[in-house]
């Protein structure tokens, strides 16, 4: 393909770190609030006396998370990703303090739903605002800092609501959000740039249609297990998958502006990226169920010391990101990504090969320890990898279509692996119980056997999905900009992407 070769990056802030920094307080807060509320969970029931609604604390603000993401990009390349991004932030904030101060379950659903959807308007301005912050030689460090706050903020989230619900009440993990959106909004009207926007015209048929598609998958996977797989939940996720088809065929077709433009799929690095983070979504989120499970019902572990179980792999996670950040500026990126998510696969089988009523500590922790090298070279790589080749217009639009992959990545993640855990527990004859309360019971000695090896089996599927996005990687090809030896002080970018719009001028080949 002939290609055009830009001058050299026009910088829109001679504080570019400085900026990062202060949009990592929102992005790290969004992702914590995504785990934060498991461990709360038993003391919301009993205190709001939620019973089988207790499920929609969490499904509400995943649902109302995912669906927008798509449009939320486009409004940040229409409207500026700063300004999008504070009122993201001004949202999920004071929804933060109107679920602490909720006095029924109802009133708490409809909080969370409105939080999630300052969620999705914070989220894709954070990587957006990076590829239009950094030159292309600096991005992968750039995207490492993201990473750490990507894995360290997945982290934290349990074992900060642990010990915020331990000792001083759910209320807290809500309430916590109040300052630390405030120093956001504070540190991003000062340090956060305000770059050029495009005049982009709305696909209001496109947002119908990827609103409905995504309600109805989300909602149907989301409710599956609760509702015992009945047809109607195959239907309604059929349903969904049918409409997202039709989406696509009209993103194809349409004449006006795409909500999704299909062409940034015709960067091979692109789509690879987006099934990786899937894969690695899927696999994340999904396997701290049944972990989770056996620390506290098999290892007779507090919802805490569950959660520090995982901080070697936070701090492994987030001290070695940066690194490979700056080492995937100079290498081909399939040799970071595709051995990392590899690596990962491997650490998540051996995890549950190992999970037995006599494993000691120190051996469950050696799988996690594996986990948190690898992914280190998995979230941040594979957001610069996604990136990178796009062109400034479309910066909002891809991370918003990379963003919305990760979600559903999650969500469809927690279903199946919930759903296979459950089935094992079946298979083993051992039967699941949950809502006994906020105090956590070691389960009979006489079942532990049979349930830790339930959870183990459940963790493969997480494995095996992983091994799926470290083959699909191993197909990225090396950035247009970076050459053999590294880096280029250059974007390359197709000539068929190039718009008078852009920031960046492009010259004629």
């Amino acid at each position: 393909m002939s290609v055009a070769a830009t001058p050299q990056f026009k910088p829109v802030t001679d504080r570019p770190w400085a900026a990062l920094m202060a949009l990592c307080v929102g992005f790290f807060m969004i992702l914590v609030d995504m785990t934060i509320v498991a461990v709360a969970q038993p003391e919301i029931m009993e205190a709001l006396d939620a019973g089988d609604a207790i499920i929609w604390v969490s499904s509400a603000y995943l649902l109302t998370y995912a669906v927008p993401l798509l449009i939320a990009g486009r409004l940040g390349d229409k409207y500026g990703p700063k300004l999008i991004y504070q009122i993201g932030l001004v949202v999920f904030t004071a929804s933060s303090v109107w679920c602490g101060l909720s006095g029924s379950i109802t009133e708490l659903i409809i909080a969370r739903a409105v939080q999630g959807i300052g969620a999705a308007l914070i989220t894709p301005q954070t990587m957006a605002l990076i590829t239009r912050t950094f030159p292309p030689a600096k991005r992968g460090a750039a995207m490492g800092v993201w990473g750490i706050v990507a894995g360290v903020a997945t982290m934290v989230g349990p074992l900060l609501g642990g010990i915020l619900t331990d000792s001083l009440g759910w209320e807290w993990i809500f309430f916590i959000n109040l300052p630390v959106g405030l120093i956001g909004l504070v540190l991003a009207a000062l340090l956060v740039p305000t770059v050029d926007t495009h005049d982009h015209r709305f696909d209001w048929i496109g947002m119908v249609l990827s609103g409905i598609g995504l309600t109805a998958i989300v909602f149907g996977v989301q409710e599956g297990q609760s509702h015992d797989w009945a047809l109607w939940i195959w239907l309604l996720i059929a349903a969904g998958i049918v409409v997202m088809g039709l989406f696509v065929l009209w993103e194809g077709y349409t004449r006006t502006e795409a909500l999704v433009p299909l062409k940034l799929f015709k960067d091979r690095n692109f789509s690879l990226a987006n099934i990786g983070i899937t894969t690695m979504g899927f696999a994340v989120s999904g396997m701290m169920i049944p972990l989770m499970f056996f620390l506290q019902l098999v290892g007779g572990m507090s919802p805490t010391r569950s959660a520090l179980m995982l901080i070697p792999m936070a701090v492994l996670s987030g001290a070695l990101a940066p690194v490979i950040g700056r080492v995937l500026d100079r290498v081909h990126p399939r040799n970071v990504i595709s051995l990392s998510l590899l690596g990962y696969g491997l650490g998540t089988f051996w995890a549950g090969a190992i999970m037995a009523p006599q494993t000691p500590v120190w051996q469950l922790l050696l799988p996690t320890i594996l986990m948190g090298v690898c992914q280190a070279g998995i979230w941040a790589p594979l957001a610069a990898t996604a990136t990178r080749n796009l062109p400034m217009r479309d910066a909002g639009a891809g991370a918003g279509i990379y963003n919305t992959t990760r979600v559903m990545g999650s969500v469809v993640g927690t279903a199946a692996i919930g759903a296979l855990m459950l089935n094992r527990l079946a298979a083993q004859s051992i039967p699941f119980e949950q809502g006994e309360g906020s105090a956590v019971r070691q389960l009979p000695a006489f079942i532990r056997d049979g349930f830790a090896t339930a959870m183990g089996e459940s963790l493969y599927l997480a494995g095996a999905m992983l091994l799926v996005g470290a083959a699909a990687t191993l197909f990225l090809q090396r950035p247009r900009h970076q050459g053999p030896g590294g880096l280029a002080e250059t974007e390359v970018i197709p000539v068929d992407e190039v718009d008078e719009a852009d920031e960046v001028g492009a010259a004629e080949s």
